[in-house]
Order: structure tokens, then sequence, then C-alpha cells
């Protein structure tokens, strides 16, 4: 019987660090996807630059998280012997990793808003900040029970602060980051003549669609893998994830006018919205998500750019921003049992938790990118802009024509 035990307990644990390291792997995808989706949308000038910053960004957001962030958001050290580490086949490592694969998603994120102007290294410092200090910080107080903020919503409306797979804590908090970087930074050169939006054509359709169409497979592992075990999964958080896809693609098609642009950002607005609320809405309420995230995408991005003037390249601010914020509302709505949800879930804390997210977000980015501009300078010099940051940076061009 004691052998028998053993075994089970074995095949448990190796069969949930296997689950969760499939999640971590398609997650790490993803960022083939976040820098497809920046290639295809930038000038053809740029496009080295954008494949080296997503890489080179997740190495930086590897080495601070796994000695730095992971520790200020759980309290764990990996600083042991390896005996001690392979224990339960490893599993607290895979955690370290699936998890590592969203932090390095705010950067990624951030990349895309800055896209074009930005400086290499100065991004690279950005990176090591946002993700040892500041996204760790908000991940512990929401997922950790850090700081005893979810403790008091629960005592005070009736339930804590829900965000499943991250729309607040990874989109919204990688969005609010990227407006104060895209804020600092100021337009691309050229972008506005006497007031008035110059279009800067994107490079490549079917790159922008390839890492578009990257992401929304990752996704899958992104949100329903986040129950970070075998016993957790539900098909609920898969079917919801897939219905806001096909919301937010059908409403940006619309809404963007067959632009193929809006068509292939569409299903990530969904994507990103749905992600709190995904393990307790109903497929209605999901589809509804993703149809508000889809418009809310188009309308924000076309304003921002048109009306605000914010150069924000990729829309970073509107999609994971304003659709991650619309994400942890839409989970207190349609979480409700009386539309359809599971329930447990309170709307105020609902609002108080994605507010404190953008606070925290905005405070952060305005910190740390102000800080770097000043000691170091965040923006390529004109000349270097007018050439490009492929040949000004990376001394090659994306294609070569012999």
């Amino acid at each position: 019987m004691e052998n028998t035990l053993s075994a089970m307990d074995s095949l448990v644990h190796g069969s949930n660090t296997l689950f969760i390291l499939m999640g971590a792997i398609l997650v790490l995808a993803m960022h083939a996807g976040f820098a497809f989706l920046e290639v295809g949308t930038v000038r053809h000038k740029n496009q080295v630059n954008a494949l080296s910053k997503i890489l080179s960004d997740f190495a930086v957001s590897a080495l601070v998280y796994f000695f730095v962030g992971y520790w200020i958001a759980y309290g764990v050290s990996f600083l042991q012997p390896a005996a001690v580490l392979a224990g339960d086949h490893g599993y607290a490592l895979v955690k370290c990793f699936f998890l590592l694969t969203f932090a390095a998603a705010i950067p990624a994120i951030i990349s895309g808003g800055i896209a074009e102007r930005a400086r290499f290294v100065p991004q690279l410092c950005a990176t090591a900040l946002i993700v040892a200090f500041i996204y760790p910080f908000y991940e512990g107080v929401v997922w950790n029970g850090n700081l005893g903020l979810q403790a008091w919503l629960q005592a005070r409306f009736g339930a804590p602060f829900h965000d499943f797979a991250g729309s607040v804590v990874v989109h919204a908090m990688g969005g609010w980051l990227a407006l104060a970087a895209v804020l600092l930074l100021g337009a691309r050169r050229g972008r506005y003549r006497d007031g008035r939006l110059v279009a800067f054509a994107p490079s490549s359709i079917p790159f922008l669609a390839l890492g578009s169409w990257i992401l929304i497979i990752g996704w899958f592992g992104f949100n329903v893998m986040s129950a970070q075990t075998l016993q957790g999964v539900s098909g609920l958080v898969a079917i919801n994830s897939l219905m806001a896809m096909v919301g937010g693609t059908l409403s940006a098609l619309v809404a963007g006018r067959n632009d193929p642009g809006f068509l292939h950002n569409g299903p990530l607005a969904g994507l990103v919205a749905v992600c709190a609320g995904s393990d307790l809405m109903h497929p209605i309420g999901a589809l509804a998500t993703g149809l508000v995230a889809g418009g809310l995408f188009v309308w924000c991005f076309t304003a921002a750019q048109n009306r605000w003037k914010i150069d924000d390249v990729l829309g970073v601010w509107p999609l994971h921003g304003l659709c991650g914020v619309w994400g942890g509302i839409a989970c207190g709505v349609f979480g409700q049992a009386a539309l359809g949800g599971l329930g447990g879930v309170s709307l105020v804390s609902q609002l108080l938790g994605s507010l404190a997210g953008v606070l925290l977000a905005l405070a952060g980015g305005f910190v740390v990118y102000g800080l770097i501009r000043a000691l170091f300078g965040l923006r390529l010099n004109h000349e270097q802009e007018f050439q490009g940051a492929d040949l000004a940076l990376h001394r090659i061009g994306a294609t070569s024509q012999d």
C-alpha cells in the first residue's frame, strides 16, 4: 500500500510538471508571435531591431525574474542544492519557468509601443527594472496575497480581486507601462505634419498575420494552463478563450472596415480581455467580452493616433492596457451567477484591483523611463531614426538583394 501511494504521488507530481511545462513552452512560443506582429507592423528599416529586441528582452527578463522577481512575488529562492530543487520532479522550477514567460511578456508588449525610435540598451535596462521589481510586486499582491490587499477585498466586498490568467496582472500592466514610455519618447519623426497624421504603412501584412496566429495558438497555453495543475484544468477556460477570440475578430472586422491590421489584432483584444474571467464566465459572456474588446481596440487605437496624437506603433495601450482593464471589469460582470457565470466574484473588487494595477503601472513607467531618459537618453538621434534602427544599431538590413 505504501509503495502504491508513493507511485501515485510520483505520478501526480510528474503529470503536473509535464502539464505546466507544456504551458510554459506554449507561452514561450507566443514571444515569436510578439516578434512577428511587430516585424510586420513596423517599416522595413526596423524589422531586424524588432526581432532583436524581443529575444534580448526575454533573456534579460529570464535572468532578473529567476534571481529577483520570483522571490519578490512568491518569496521563493532557487539558491539551493540541485537535489532540493529536483524534488517533486522539479515542479517548482517549471512553475517559475511558466510564470517567467508571463513576466517576459511585459517588455514584449512595451516593445511594440516604442518601436522605431527607442534606443536598444536603455530599453534593456528598463526591462531589467520592470521585470525585477515593478511587475512582480503587483503579481505578488494579486496572485500570492502579499500586503493583505486580497484579504481586505475579501472581507470588505465578499470576494478578492479575480484575475485568473492576467488580463490586468500581465496585459494591463504591460499596456500602461508602455503608455508612459510612449509619452516620454514622443512621436516618430514625420508621423504628424501640420497637425495631421501621416500614414506609415506596415512593412509586411503576412508577417503581421503570422504573429497574430502564433499568439492566438499560444494563448490557449496562456489561459488554460494557468490552472497550473492537471487536476485544475477546465474545458470552460478553453471554450471561453475561443469565444472571446471569435468575438474580438468579428467586432474588429466590422469596426475596422476590413482593415487587415485591425482584423488580426481583434482576436488578440478578445483574448486579452477574457484572461481574467475565463474560468468563471459562461461562453456567451466570454463572446460578449470579446465583442466589446474588439470594438474598443479599434476605436481607441484610431482616437489615440488621430485625435490624441499618441504614436503607439502597435497600439499596445488600447490592445493590452484598455482591453486588459475591460477584462478585469468584465470578469466582475459576466462572472456573476445571475449572468450565467460561476459566481464568487465582486464587481467592486474587480474595479479596485484593476485601478491599482493601472496606477502602479503608470507610476512605475514614468519613474523607470523618466530616470533612464535623464541618465542615458531613450531615443535614437535624428540621423539614426531616419536611417532606421536596423542599419544604425545592428548594421544589417532585414533582407539582401544579392
